[in-house]
């Protein structure tokens, strides 16, 4: 089939929230959203809807006695049976031409577009985003759907090889099966919508099985699917726990493939989990992974200071720390390592926390009581493993809330230096040279994502050829990739280098199969 004809990729445009109109409008929706607040979501499986009375209730961080929704969970049985009815689609959805498949992919960005100030709400409500967090993250959530239509189009079809004499020769990509997939609660819209939509652009059916910290936009997200002409059995939303449902998901003989994003241990267990085979199973599973990262800032000794401090705010800072591309290292030059601590703590102690419906806050709360615990905990050792900058001003009440929290002097084998903390807290370290300093920014098990604040090109160099991270970027945050332009993932421990956003990542959600044909 002929692919069709679109236009260039070009990134979303975000929503300028100083222009009054556009704050009014935001506000507006905010409001329609909250009244929308405490509903109950039943689950769904090959078209009938589901209730089981066994609740999950998700809260808003922010304000805790405000509950966002009432999911009913899946059981075990239901998880098996959503495998089995996801299976028994894929013959039918995996034929439907991927024109087709491509056109509803294109409508759901569309939509997408126009409810644009809702979904930024939800994520507000429920993620605790602020409003340029959420604005940033539905535009993303929009770039990943308007890319993978454009790959697949490019994907569909015979794609072109070595025409031996007296044949003709192609190469075709298939949809793999039923695919099981697991976003993170940090990205609840667009890392889950990027995940289920190059699963279904593809041809594959999806399982998708949200964080229980923010199934209401995922609830969203379905009726976007759904609206935008997906059929009923070609995905299916399971809400539910993930040592309840998820490893029956993974394990199931007829999942074909595993799409993960989260922690470190949780993707070990699912690999572990997809490599054993199970009895009636005709496959090796693939599994698709990005679990995390423990990622720095290098600031070199002619860095301009001042661009290097902010680089490094919003990367610890943005989303409370939250992104598994906050960078949790700064890394300084020695020669310039006091004045760069002066003005860091500084800009963090001026940062304002609050709820994040309110415009004026730059940071928000933390995603649950758990992460709060945990993150004030890690806050406790790096206390006796540095010496505390920034974090001991009051919070809030009602919510999550941990103030941006900085620790000077750490140790390379410090817990907070070498662990995934995730939140808002930084770990300053003192480097004697710039050779000291790539040694320390790749002295983990990790290797998301980097930066380098440097004026020298022959550091740049170095960096580029050493510094052993699947995203790195020079003179700005480590955090923010965006779609198309920079391909997401990372290595050793932070996943399987799938790049998402890349023009490879729909590869991983389909096979090859060569056709020769003999002439005459």
């Amino acid at each position: 089939m002929a692919t069709a004809t679109l236009t260039e990729f070009r990134n979303e445009t975000y929503t300028d929230f100083s222009q009054p109109a556009n704050r009014q409008a935001m506000q507006k929706a905010l409001e329609k959203v909250r009244a929308e607040l405490g509903r109950e979501y039943r689950l769904r499986i090959g078209g009938e809807w589901i209730s089981t009375g066994d609740m999950l209730v998700s809260v808003n961080p922010s304000k805790t006695s405000e509950v966002v929704g009432k999911h009913h969970k899946a059981t075990p049985e239901l998880a098996k049976r959503a495998v089995e009815s996801a299976n028994s689609y894929f013959a039918q959805w995996s034929r439907t031409p991927g024109q087709e498949r491509v056109r509803m992919l294109l409508d759901a960005a569309a939509i997408l577009r126009r409810r644009k100030l809702e979904f930024n709400a939800w994520m507000i409500f429920e993620a605790g985003k602020t409003w340029i967090e959420a604005e940033a993250e539905i535009a993303e959530t929009i770039d990943f759907c308007e890319y993978y239509a454009r790959e697949m189009n490019r994907l569909d079809g015979p794609q072109p090889v070595v025409q031996l004499p007296g044949e003709h020769d192609e190469m075709l990509y298939l949809p793999l099966g039923v695919g099981v997939v697991i976003p993170p609660w940090n990205f609840p819209l667009a890392i889950l919508a990027g995940m289920t939509v190059a699963s279904l652009v593809t041809g594959n059916t999806a399982i998708v099985k949200p964080s229980s910290e923010t199934p209401t936009i995922a609830a969203k997200f379905a009726e976007v699917l759904l609206e935008a002409g997906f059929p009923e059995g070609a995905f299916t939303l399971l809400t539910g726990s993930g040592s309840s449902v998820g490893d029956v998901l993974v394990q199931h003989p007829k999942t074909r493939f595993v799409s993960f994003t989260g922690s470190r241990d949780v993707g070990l267990r699912i690999n572990e989990l997809a490599a054993k085979h199970q009895a009636g199973q005709i496959w090796i599973k693939r599994v698709i992974a990005e679990m995390g990262g423990k990622d720095a800032i290098i600031v070199d000794g002619d860095a301009d200071v001042d661009k290097a401090v902010e680089g490094v705010l919003f990367s610890a800072f943005g989303y409370q720390g939250q992104k598994c591309s906050a960078c949790s290292r700064a890394i300084v030059h020695e020669k310039i390592y006091d004045e760069f601590l002066q003005k860091l703590a500084a800009r963090a102690g001026a940062i304002k926390l609050g709820p994040s419906d309110d415009p004026q806050n730059y940071m928000g709360p933390v995603i649950s009581e758990s992460a709060r615990k945990s993150i004030l905990g890690y806050i406790a050792a790096g206390k006796q493993e540095g010496r505390l900058v920034a974090g001991d001003s009051p919070t809030p009440e009602g919510g999550y809330y941990i103030p941006p929290t900085i620790i000077a002097d750490v140790d390379s084998k410090a817990r907070i230096f070498q662990e995934e903390i995730f939140g808002p807290v930084l770990a300053v370290t003192r480097a004697k040279d710039f050779e000291h300093a790539l040694s320390l920014a790749n002295d983990s098990v990790y290797g998301l994502t980097g930066a380098v604040f440097s004026q020298d090109p022959e550091h740049l160099r170095q960096a580029r050829e050493r510094f052993h991270v699947g995203n790195l970027y020079f003179n700005r945050k480590c955090t923010g990739a965006m779609v198309g332009a920079h391909p997401f993932g990372g290595f050793n421990m932070s996943g399987t280098d799938s790049k998402a956003g890349g023009p490879d990542y729909l590869l991983l959600f389909l096979q090859a199969k060569s056709v020769a044909a003999k002439i005459g």
